[in-house]
């Protein structure tokens, strides 16, 4: 977990692999693709050069790609500039909408995961709707926000999440500060700007040079929170929008940790009862006893770390991360069986290789985006915090009640932004989303990073959303193989057929 509030990362690792094989059987059309060109309605005043602009599109893989150029401020659209990466994967017939898609993080690389939703979506969406990624500023392909050194990271990850003393908790909170001072230093005025709001009216800016009257959407995970800001801002532009695994913008850092706290928990509750049912299981046959020597495990990797790779000792900060990984997808589960056993026998390696996983850490000790990083500068930009360490320890009684593996070292990471060193310039509105066409709002029952609790309370935020339910496990809905959630989502990106407010699946 980072030191903020946040949803967890790589939600989708397991779904984007499979919608990769799957894109694999379309072809683009590349020797067809028309450039699309700018609208010509107005744009907001000052800004009307990048609302505008000429685009350079060039080919990338099945899809077409381009730069977009942004302002970093858009309080001085004069200023300097930044430039988000854009792919376009065409639609298979005649194109007359372009669906943006974002699967969350935030940090998430909304270009890979057009590639996936580009063949994961149905055919009927597909043969008229392009499908968009745009990297969020400062992520991916991106310019990006540039912090931690590969070296400095891991040491930031494999630090005490669960600080015991006053020794500790200074050291962490010193941690988040370099971790911010770094950022400023490595990409200047961008730091300050790679909030959610100004994240959404870069998508406006796309929207518009896609020649788009209206923005179709689908975001994962925090993907739903950037939708959402969007529809706050633009309600006149939204057209179909799904927010799948959705965030409660509403929430502040401790209740934010707290809900991921009960996720977490109770997917966890829920492996070890798969699990219990299963020979061999090294929990044992009682899930509740089960949880508990996970809960062990975690105590005794604070006190003395196990040998991991041959170069990194799996701490307590790496097994959170190794754990939690695999909670997001129910096909992990056998890994994580693999992994407890070996730690259980004092054998760290599967777990330091999970957290790696978790943080896109590869084999040469490099990282392949800065996903890990960038998330806290977004969501402290977004919720700027005023916590004190008296007001972490009141928190933790109630955080250990609800989750004894992950409970303190989540309410910790509340207190992550109170360090933060960037003063927040575009904090998150509040979000009704009035004047919106209706939005579809989707949650998982057992949804560890974005408890369902959370899609039931966007749903009521949203003046015009719609819930619908998946009764399953794993994070977000739609990739997760339920063949009525897909043809609900399916329809309603196709034809606008908007699912029953309270459906289940």
């Amino acid at each position: 977990m980072t030191r903020a509030r946040t949803p967890l990362l790589i939600g989708l690792v397991v779904a984007l692999l499979l919608g990769l094989v799957v894109y694999a059987a379309y072809a683009t059309r590349a020797a067809d693709f028309d450039a699309p060109s700018p609208l010509d309605a107005a744009a907001p005043q000052g800004l009307e050069k990048f609302y505008t602009q000429d685009l350079d599109w060039s080919e990338c893989g099945r899809a077409h790609c381009a730069w977009v150029t942004v302002p970093i401020d858009y309080a001085d659209p004069d200023g300097p500039t930044t430039r988000v990466r854009m792919a376009l994967y065409p639609a298979t017939g005649e194109s007359k909408r372009s669906v943006f898609v974002n699967p969350g993080g935030p940090g998430g690389s909304a270009i890979d995961f057009a590639g996936t939703m580009a063949g994961s979506l149905g055919g009927d969406v597909r043969e008229h709707a392009d499908v968009v990624g745009v990297d969020p500023r400062g992520v991916g392909l991106s310019t990006p926000l540039t912090c931690l050194s590969d070296r400095d990271f891991d040491a930031y990850t494999a630090s005490d999440p669960d600080p015991d003393d006053a020794q500790e908790i200074a050291a962490q909170r010193k941690g988040f500060t370099e971790l911010g001072e770094a950022c400023v230093d490595g990409s200047g005025d961008l730091a300050a700007h790679v909030s959610t709001v100004e994240a959404a009216r870069d998508m406006d800016v796309v929207r518009a040079l896609l020649g788009r009257k209206k923005l179709d959407w689908f975001g994962a995970s925090y993907g739903t929170e950037l939708g959402a800001v969007y529809a706050e801002l633009f309600p006149d532009r939204v057209g179909r929008m799904v927010l799948d695994g959705a965030v409660d913008p509403t929430l502040d850092s401790v209740e934010s940790s707290f809900g991921q706290a009960t996720g977490f928990q109770r997917a966890l509750q829920a492996y070890a009862e798969d699990c219990v049912a299963r020979d061999d299981c090294p929990l044992g046959d009682d899930a509740d006893a089960g949880v508990a020597k996970i809960a062990d495990l975690m105590d005794q990797l604070d006190a003395k770390p196990l040998p991991g790779d041959g170069k990194r000792q799996l701490t307590e900060g790496l097994a959170f991360y190794g754990i939690a990984v695999t909670l997001y997808e129910k096909e992990a589960w056998p890994t994580l069986t693999q992994a407890l056993r070996a730690a259980f026998n004092g054998d760290g390696k599967i777990l330091v290789a999970l957290s790696d996983i978790y943080f896109g850490r590869q084999d040469d000790g490099t990282y392949e985006s800065n996903q890990g990083q960038v998330i806290s500068a977004v969501n402290c930009l977004d919720t700027p915090e005023g916590l004190t360490e008296a007001d972490v320890e009141a928190q933790i009684p109630r955080f250990v009640a609800a989750s004894p593996v992950f409970g303190r070292a989540l309410a910790w990471g509340a207190l992550g932004c109170s360090d933060w060193p960037i003063e927040a310039t575009s904090p998150l509105p509040e979000i009704d989303g009035k004047g919106a066409p209706p939005i579809v709002v989707v949650g998982t029952t057992r949804d560890p990073a974005t408890p369902y609790e959370s899609a039931k309370a966007l749903a009521s935020q949203l003046d015009s959303a719609v819930l619908l339910t998946r009764d399953g496990d794993g994070h977000t809905a739609y990739l997760s193989g339920n063949a009525c959630i897909t043809k609900a989502i399916d329809r309603y990106l196709a034809d606008g057929t908007v699912p029953k407010d309270g459906t289940r699946c």
